[in-house]
């Protein structure tokens, strides 16, 4: 395995990549709230004359991080998307909240 900035983090602070798969899931799962948000969008744009305002916040993903995309970025042969580096950076802030340490940004991570 390559010594990236991620391998090594994730080494000195003894995370676990299935448990960082596992939050991901957790955090990335549509919710109804989620559905609700995008309906309400989708209706904000649409050619009816009643034009409301579209809604405020933002829907989660639905894609929660993979294996192959977890395996990338330990080894950092292949590039990850940027998307991905964010999903990846969530779920690891949240195994860290978790642990009680401090969150840390994507400089740190990539």
């Amino acid at each position: 395995m390559a010594d990236t900035k991620f391998s090594t983090f994730i080494t000195e602070n003894k995370l676990n990549p299935a448990r960082i798969i596992a939050v991901s899931h957790k955090l990335e799962t549509l919710q109804r709230s989620d559905r609700d948000l995008k309906l309400a969008k989708r209706q904000s744009k649409g050619e009816g004359a009643d034009k409301k305002e579209a809604p405020a916040g933002k829907p989660r993903s639905g894609r929660s991080v993979t294996q192959r995309a977890l395996n990338a970025a330990l080894s950092g042969k292949a590039t990850i998307s940027g998307p991905t580096k964010q999903r990846i950076l969530r779920a690891v802030n949240h195994v860290l909240e978790q642990k009680k340490k401090d969150k840390v940004e994507l400089k740190t991570l990539f």
